[in-house]
């Protein structure tokens, strides 16, 4: 794995919110009980493969379930791998391999790809691009072992970047460091500076950190990258500037620790990215960062226990020529989302018999909502869980901020019809409303509980197949979308009946678990050429963007009806290529 994640940190990610669900009345099960799966175990099956569709053997490979320990798995020599006695949940997949990276998903697209028992998962892994070059001193000279980094600012479409990162290299005897496996895009290059978890392995960590060429960050040499190249001549002299220290204690605590880390952000080009990291132990004496440069800085810390996960509210920090010392950060208990998920069966005749999701096979995620061109949300902000056998659900240790929810689930006619907090009930003639989560989002303060969200999913989804109908001799533009919007007026700002869906490069498209009712279909190219998906729609800020779809839509004059458990294939789409870019 090319990016940089400490295992303790990753282990604690991956434990930090607890969720179960609670079964309602369904078609064809009793109040609280589940559907028995029909296997109790099963396995899981892949292939790691390089851009060119070559086999990657001896990859590393780990599934993810909440709540079960981590399977790991390696490629054969042909890129296969199998991993046996699965019991029935949702698993994500990570493959790893040096100089490889997994493409980069836009963060607004909200669902992972997920996989469970007895599906086969095709990994692509992508051949990382290389920078490389020689740090001298001062003086000229090669320096050993000097750590250097990259900070990725950029991705390859320009959007600003947080959730990519390296580890440091050091320089061999030449003075020379090699770092590979980077994701296109680009990176700043500095050397010397921030002295890893408060000590120093040479002379030069206590210096300013110095970027390519032999600059300071607002300077720095801007270094673009793309995938399988070698950038070289990234050179670094060092200017020998002295660093300084950053230095306090944090109070507060959730019991029984090893450590608690520290972060240290600052922004870069406008991107905020952890310039240093470093840890106060147990005994509470207090956390030290050297070789910090000048500038204004974020600092926060993060602690990690039995008890679950406590967050320190930034701090800002401004260091101007001399150290930052005496600052205290306070731990307080993150905030937490509980409810139950309920399942509505369908009466209709055309879904009697029709499979209901399985608690096991279903998965809740809470995400922080991020509005555009901002950079990807950071830790405690998008969190993943799977269902018990008890059925509440519980989003733990989650931080400030309006969180979107969303779920996943493995059944063909069933399909999400609400997300809700019912308004308290009135005492007087007047009485409040329901909170419509999904369409308003849900606003968390620090350390808040918020109860009582329902998700209802329901049966009786429809599944659409179909193509466009291009012009003679066309070819699909890139960014071509299709999209289907409720015509009934009275779901005007239902956000869950509107669905989009990239048209492939054979003109043909696929949307599943669909809503029954009436629509407006419009097929459209992206108004500003950037990936369409339904979470970018369906949030908080996109009511504008809804409403002007939905005025192209009712234009277009193109109207079906979905009815309950339908199966639609061969539906067409006109679209003209001039009209396109409504």
């Amino acid at each position: 794995m090319s990016w940089y994640m400490n295992q303790r940190v990753l282990r604690s990610l991956l434990s930090c919110i607890t969720l179960s669900i609670i079964i309602g009345v369904g078609a064809t099960t009793a109040p609280g009980q589940q559907p028995e799966s029909s296997t109790t175990t099963g396995k899981i099956t892949g292939r790691v493969v390089n851009e060119n569709g070559e086999p990657i053997p001896h990859a590393a490979v780990t599934l993810f379930a909440y709540g079960t320990t981590q399977r790991l798995a390696t490629t054969d020599d042909s890129g296969n791998f199998e991993v046996t006695q699965l019991d029935p949940r949702v698993y994500t997949i990570i493959a790893a391999s040096p100089a490889h990276y997994t493409p980069l998903r836009d963060p607004d697209s909200v669902q992972p790809i997920v996989y469970h028992v007895g599906d086969s998962a095709n990994i692509t892994l992508i051949k990382g691009a290389v920078i490389t070059g020689t740090v001298t001193s001062t003086t000229g000279e090669p320096v050993v072992q000097a750590g250097v980094r990259v900070l990725m600012i950029r991705d390859a479409n320009g959007k600003p970047v947080t959730s990519v990162r390296y580890p440091d290299k050091v320089t061999d005897d030449r003075g020379i460091y090699r770092i590979y496996g980077l994701v296109p895009g680009t990176y700043l290059v500095s050397a010397g500076g921030r002295g890893a978890y408060g000590f120093n392995s040479n002379a030069y960590d206590s210096e300013a950190p110095t970027f390519a060429p032999s600059s300071s960050p607002d300077t720095a040499a801007e270094i673009v990258v793309h995938s399988s190249e070698e950038v070289s001549g990234v050179d670094i002299h060092l200017r020998g500037e002295p660093g300084h220290v950053v230095s306090g204690t944090i109070s507060g605590t959730l019991g029984d620790r090893s450590a608690t880390n520290v972060l240290l952000r600052q922004l870069f080009q406008g991107v905020p990215q952890v310039v240093a990291v470093g840890f106060q132990p147990s005994n509470g004496n207090g956390f030290a960062l050297y070789g910090i440069a000048d500038g204004d800085y974020e600092l926060t810390a993060q602690e990690f226990s039995e008890a679950g996960a406590a967050s320190a509210e930034p701090v800002k920090v401004a260091v101007k020529g001399k150290d930052a010392s005496g600052l205290n950060l306070v731990l307080k208990s993150l905030g937490a989302i509980s409810g139950r998920v309920v399942m509505e069966g369908s009466a209709v005749e055309a879904c009697k018999d029709k499979q209901q999701p399985l608690l096991s096979e279903t998965v809740l995620w809470a995400r922080v909502n991020r509005l555009p061109n901002q950079p990807a949300p950071g830790a405690f902000t998008s969190s993943q869980s799977a269902p018990d056998k008890s059925g509440e659900f519980t989003f733990r240790n989650l931080g400030a901020g309006q969180f979107n929810l969303s779920t996943v689930f493995f059944a063909n006619h069933w399909y999400l019809r609400s997300i809700k907090r019912p308004a308290p009930a009135a005492k007087g003639a007047s009485a409040a409303r329901d909170t419509d989560i999904a369409r308003q989002g849900l606003n968390l303060k620090f350390g808040e509980r918020v109860s009582g969200v329902i998700v209802t999913l329901a049966g009786g989804a429809v599944s659409l197949r179909g193509s466009l109908k291009l012009p003679e001799g066309a070819s699909v533009p890139p960014k071509l979308y299709v999209h289907l919007v409720p015509a009934e007026e009275e779901s005007a700002e239902d956000v869950l009946r509107f669905y989009t869906v990239s048209v492939s490069s054979d003109a043909k498209f696929a949307l599943n678990n669909l809503a029954p009712g009436k629509y407006w279909v419009v097929a459209r190219l992206s108004p500003d050429n950037e990936p369409e998906y339904d979470a970018k729609l369906r949030a908080p800020e996109g009511a504008t963007q809804r409403a002007a779809l939905r005025k192209n839509a009712e234009a277009s004059k193109i109207e079906l009806e979905l009815k309950p458990c339908q199966n639609v294939s061969d539906y067409q789409v006109p679209f003209e290529i001039s009209a396109g870019k409504n």
